[in-house]
């Protein structure tokens, strides 16, 4: 799972990131787009975060983009 800022005014590129590598790896991903400013700021505050997206993987918090290359390791 991924919670993500998609809105008409903005796609974050590190979400566009976190959903490719993802794919790339061959998870099947429940996207959840976060479309306005005030949904993803609630969402930061709930889960503690300062910045999106943040990925879930198998109920475990695995972080944002760059906690998400360190986790899924190197790729040949």
């Amino acid at each position: 799972m991924i919670y993500r800022i998609v809105s008409p005014e903005h796609v974050c590129p590190f979400g566009e990131r976190a959903l490719a590598l993802l794919q790339g790896a061959g998870f099947e991903v429940d996207d959840r787009w976060l479309e306005t400013r005030a949904q993803a700021d609630a969402f930061m505050a709930e889960q503690g975060v300062s910045t999106t997206p943040l990925v879930f993987v198998d109920g475990e918090c695995v972080g944002g983009c760059d906690d998400l290359v360190r986790w899924l390791g190197p790729r040949e």
